[in-house]
């Protein structure tokens, strides 16, 4: 059952924050601006309008993400969550729980999560993919649930970068990084900072959000082509702009095309026809079935 804003359990779920640590006043609110900014059909110019005035509130959500994700941060995130011991539950109780985010007084869309994620899923499918990527359209924002445990926005959403090594200019307001700890300290800010060249993706450290840790949650299920689409479907540097290649492998690159063929899905599904949840619900449930346990560690 959908939320009211005043009644959201987000709200009670999550620790007091300060007053600069919530941007967005919904987190449909991003979807919605990455849905818009990378529509097809955009040009260059369009997609990239990052001035403060063209949309103030994910300018100040960037800001924030720009100047607390840390390599310390990340690193400390990484062992908070990614040793998966929140308990063990099963996919669709983790997807009804990630249906609390999605609140009533949104005036953009009343779509459930739960429904965003069909959306994606039922694109794939209608296009005759395989069904683990059918099923990585349906798991890839469970990793959100990291909002009601607490975490910041900035924490869980938006575009992923390597921490610990020079920022590239192709992240979306790379001036922010001014106000990081990490960008006054010179072994971090080199080309490879503290990686090897070519030490393969797996061996750097992104910016911690629902990728990662959903990522972490499904590795033992689907296959690698599954898994860099849900660890990587938010590093628009490198699969929209081609940046931070030299710290990929010669594993890296192929894979990324699977990422390229997963995000379109993602962006371009929210607006489309609202799925007949009880007429494809069977389908899905043997479709998770098939791959995952009833219950996994999350």
């Amino acid at each position: 059952m959908k939320q009211t804003q005043e009644h959201s359990p987000l709200k009670e779920v999550q620790a007091p924050l300060e007053e600069d640590q919530a941007p967005l006043k919904e987190l449909d609110e991003w979807d919605d601006f990455v849905a818009t900014r990378y529509r097809q059909g955009k040009s260059e110019e369009e997609f990239r309008n990052y001035k403060a005035d063209a949309n103030p509130t994910v300018t100040e959500f960037y800001r924030q993400n720009h100047k607390y994700q840390t390599l310390d941060f990340v690193l400390k995130k990484k062992a908070e969550y990614c040793g998966l011991k929140r308990g063990k539950k099963s996919i669709w109780e983790m997807a009804e729980y990630l249906n609390t985010l999605v609140d009533d007084s949104d005036p953009d869309t009343d779509v459930t999560q739960i429904e965003h994620l069909l959306q994606t899923a039922e694109a794939i499918r209608k296009d005759g993919h395989p069904r683990w990527f059918i099923l990585a359209g349906f798991v890839h924002d469970l990793g959100k649930v990291l909002c009601l445990y607490g975490e910041p926005q900035w924490a869980v959403v938006g575009d992923t970068f390597p921490v610990g090594c020079a920022y590239s200019d192709q992240v979306v307001f790379p001036e922010f990084f001014a106000a990081n700890p990490d960008s006054g300290k010179p072994e971090y800010q080199t080309q490879y900072g503290v990686y090897e060249p070519h030490c393969g993706l797996d061996n750097a450290h992104l910016s911690f959000g629902h990728d990662e840790y959903i990522f972490r949650v499904t590795q033992k299920y689907l296959p690698e082509e599954a898994q860099y689409m849900l660890r990587y479907h938010s590093f628009y540097a490198a699969h929209k702009h081609g940046a931070y290649r030299h710290l990929m492998n010669d594993h890296d690159e192929p894979m990324f095309e699977w990422v390229r063929k997963f995000n379109p899905y993602d962006l371009y599904s929210k607006g489309r026809e609202r799925p007949n949840v009880k007429e494809i619900l069977p389908y899905y449930q043997e479709l998770v079935s098939e791959f995952f346990p009833d219950k996994i560690d999350w």
